[in-house]
């Protein structure tokens, strides 16, 4: 499997962000890797930009489960 550099910036923040648990922070770091395709996308690197929304989209999905968590134990 050939690593990217955004795949090792994914992975960094993740974990990052599992250790923390907050869900915030999640839709945040979500927002951003969306806020950083856009540009991608108008210069036609398809590829990466792909990426970028995929992990804004696993980042969005951990922070509606760690939500759900949080309003079970309430």
């Amino acid at each position: 499997m050939d690593f990217k550099p955004q795949d090792i910036l994914f992975l960094v923040i993740l974990v990052l962000l599992l250790l923390k648990r907050d869900a915030k922070l999640f839709v945040w770091a979500g927002l951003v890797f969306l806020i950083l395709s856009i540009p991608l996308f108008a210069s036609w690197i398809f590829f990466t930009a792909q990426r970028l929304t995929w992990y804004a989209f696993t980042f969005f999905t951990i922070a509606v489960i760690l939500n759900l968590i949080k309003t079970r134990r309430n």
